[in-house]
């Protein structure tokens, strides 16, 4: 592992050794798992379940094996105290058990993620006013994917403490429910009701389902591999000296980022959702082509849902979610978009940017129209209206002034960067410092773009294309392999994985 640092919380940079799923090292760790899944212990779940974990684990030690005993302790912490919760004799024994819980596991959450901004916010904040306060902090690796698992646990204790389901009691199961190797490190965030069921009952293997798990991981490869690797490799270079490009660059600059951030996590929620599927698993949902929305509100509906359902669920419906008229929905529509930025990350860009989004969505929350559009935009047609494409343009344009403050290493650069953008250099020819390949990119992007349309009213936007001429499908199937291979190289990790 090779650790690096940002904003005081140091984070693991992959290596040769690491499983990224573009990795070659996953080709061969897959193939492996499934031969023995399919072919070996078909005929006994237990035994499948076993190797699940088993290579769950030995997936996630690839990145640090010493955090496997955090992630170990976890587990045993939910599942035990689960159990005690449903066999308490008392309300107030159950809620010991439930608090522990809470407590414990967002404990480690708030030392592992946040100690260090808390200190220095709190040293910075007493400067302000004079006093002198050297913080200490911790010179810590952050433990990859702890906000997606600790989420996992969280979601299971507060639905048996709320009687919405029941304890389980064999460990095996909850702890393959926990750390399913596809969705370990970077979601979807999962939620007992939904994957444990399955990963209790007998499961067969069906061609159609693992058909259709391939080509979603050929498109989630592509997405990553192609354009947001690709599109990463200009973002930072534009990110990183803001002040050196004009603001028709820098506006450049953030819409590569947005392909960069979208291509990245919903590639990654693609390869997770394929490779669940041939193991004969389904997993949630987590994106819906957000990048077609008419409106902020739309956006959310579309981008992360897991982690969006789960702040519904869990923190704006337990506020009172819109009982309390509009103040109270403006009041909690704030609290779960701040709150929403701060699990990104400790980084007070990550807070600016929930609370952007919640000033952006604020409008139709208060005229009561953020759920106006409910339904596929343009559906059953070939091309969107005006009225659509011009809502789709501004939305993106708020999307992509808000990725500026969750990119940027600091507000004061963030800003820095906004202010360029908008400056009269905004309508001049963006320049790249003798870099060729940006066309290159752009045109790659539109056709991602043109395939992402088309399929906007499937599942993955290859999910049924050209179904009706099977040599069309085809070519277009090995087309996607070379250029993945031809833009294969970067090895660029997964943003999410840092959260």
């Amino acid at each position: 592992m090779h650790p690096f640092e940002i904003d005081g919380n140091v984070y693991i940079c992959p290596n040769q050794q690491t499983m990224l799923f573009n990795s070659l090292h996953f080709a061969v760790f897959f193939p492996v798992v499934f031969v023995l899944y399919w072919f070996v212990f078909q005929k006994n779940l237990r035994y499948q379940n076993l190797l699940l974990l088993v290579s769950s684990y030995f997936f996630y030690g690839c990145w640090d094996w010493r955090f496997l005993f955090l992630l170990i302790f976890s587990t045993v912490l939910d599942y035990y105290t689960g159990i005690r919760m449903a066999e308490a004799p008392t309300q107030r024994n159950k809620k010991f058990w439930f608090w522990l819980s809470v407590c414990v596991n967002l404990g480690f959450l708030g030392v592992f993620k946040y100690y260090n901004f808390f200190a220095e916010s709190f040293a910075q904040a007493l400067a302000n006013f004079g006093l002198t306060v050297h913080p200490y902090t911790l010179q810590i690796i952050l433990p990859v994917g702890i906000s997606f698992y600790t989420f996992h646990g969280l979601s299971y204790v507060i639905d048996i403490y709320k009687d919405r389901i029941k304890a389980e009691k064999d460990f095996v199961d909850y702890a393959v429910f926990v750390s399913f190797f596809p969705l370990l490190v970077a979601g979807p965030i999962e939620r007992a009701t939904h994957l444990l069921p399955q990963i209790k009952q007998r499961r067969i293997f069906s061609f159609p389902a693992a058909t259709d798990g391939m080509k979603q991981i050929l498109w989630g490869l592509f997405k990553k591999v192609v354009i947001a690797d690709n599109c990463a490799h200009f973002a930072d270079i534009i990110f990183e000296n803001p002040s050196d490009h004009s603001g028709s660059t820098l506006a450049l600059g953030a819409v590569f980022f947005a392909f960069q951030i979208y291509g990245d996590f919903s590639g990654y929620s693609d390869i997770a959702l394929g490779t669940a599927r041939l193991l004969g698993i389904d997993l949630l949902r987590n994106f819906a082509y957000p990048y077609f929305s008419r409106d902020i509100a739309e956006f959310w509906r579309r981008w992360h849902i897991s982690l969006s359902s789960w702040f519904k669920d869990y923190l704006y419906i337990p506020l009172g979610g819109s009982k309390g008229g509009h103040w109270m929905r403006i009041r909690n529509t704030f609290i779960i978009f701040v709150v929403s930025g701060f699990w990104h990350g400790a980084n007070w860009t990550f807070i600016i940017w929930g609370a952007l989004n919640a000033l952006f969505i604020m409008p139709s929350i208060i005229t009561s129209r953020n759920r106006n559009n409910l339904e596929i935009v343009a559906k059953g047609k070939l091309l969107p209206g005006v009225k659509d494409l011009l809502s789709m343009g501004f939305t993106f344009v708020l999307a992509c002034i808000a990725w500026v403050f969750f990119r940027a290493e600091n507000v004061t650069i963030a800003i820095e960067y906004l202010s360029g953008m908008v400056s009269r250099s905004l309508w001049t020819k963006p320049v790249f410092k003798d870099d060729s390949l940006a066309p290159a990119i752009l045109l790659l992007v539109a056709c991602f773009v043109v395939v992402e349309w088309f399929g906007r009213e499937q599942k993955y936007a290859i999910a049924n294309l050209l179904r009706k001429n099977v040599w069309c499908r085809w070519a277009f199937y090995y087309l996607l392999v070379v250029i993945i291979f031809l833009y294969a190289g970067k090895n660029q990790q997964f943003i999410y994985f840092q959260f």
